[in-house]
């Protein structure tokens, strides 16, 4: 998409959308404030959203049926943003289609992380001649550990290989590339959000907690990745490339 991502904020309360809405423009996006289903169906026609924020308690029409209707009329974006939190109403959302699911009340800045990473996922791939030259392979070393990007293989002292999961290892990079640096959950999120195939990725605090698992001598006393109260994570030891 080379211009402003379009968001469309369907939700019966004024206040929200509103909220929504000028947060989601102060990061670039062009939104779209809509209140029912019909509103809905008017904008598809007229100026279709890139991605639509969904909430499902809506007067009259429902969200899930509003969702199923999205899905088999529209290729778009569908995060659904509601107070409902229970297991079913999630697993339903997601077979309706929905992209990603957010119970209210939500941290604005984790919302914009996961519509970034639907945005992201919607994007066609650029074509070969157009595509950037990739970065050259790193091999990354800290503490006696050892993490090659281009084999995406992570290996310790004695050289015997340390399984990782994708968010695991793209989580590592991310400390390994900015060592000695306080990298914010937001920062994180970025580096990782959108990787993995499951609709909701995990957090980066339970991430962080089994990344320590795999590569602390004690994971309830980090040496390696500390926390640094109100502010992130930081990565302590220097890294060295080779």
């Amino acid at each position: 998409m080379t211009s402003a991502p379009h968001i469309a904020v369907l939700d019966d309360e004024v206040d929200i959308t509103l909220l929504l809405a000028n947060y989601l423009q102060s990061h670039g996006f062009r939104v779209t404030q809509i209140h029912d289903g019909a509103a809905l169906r008017a904008l598809m026609a007229a100026d279709p959203a890139d991605l639509v924020l969904l909430d499902l308690g809506l007067p009259g029409e429902d969200g899930f049926s509003i969702a199923r209707h999205m899905r088999e009329n529209w290729r778009c974006g569908l995060v659904i943003v509601t107070g409902r939190g229970d297991p079913v109403d999630k697993v339903v959302g997601l077979e309706v289609g929905a992209d990603d699911y957010v119970t209210k009340p939500f941290d604005l800045r984790e919302l914009v992380a996961r519509v970034k990473a639907v945005l992201r996922r919607l994007t066609p791939e650029a074509p070969a001649a157009a595509v950037a030259a990739p970065t050259p392979p790193e091999r990354l070393r800290f503490a006696g550990w050892r993490l090659d990007t281009a084999a995406r293989s992570l290996s310790n002292a004695q050289g015997e290989a340390v399984p990782l999961t994708t968010g695991e290892f793209d989580l590592l990079c991310a400390f390994a590339r900015h060592p000695g640096r306080v990298l914010s959950r937001d920062f994180l999120l970025e580096q990782t959000r959108g990787r993995e195939a499951a609709p909701f990725d995990r957090t980066i605090d339970v991430q962080v907690g089994r990344l320590r698992k795999k590569i602390e001598a004690n994971a309830d006393d980090p040496q390696l990745i500390k926390s640094v109260r109100g502010a992130g994570y930081i990565l302590v030891p220097p890294v060295t490339h080779g």
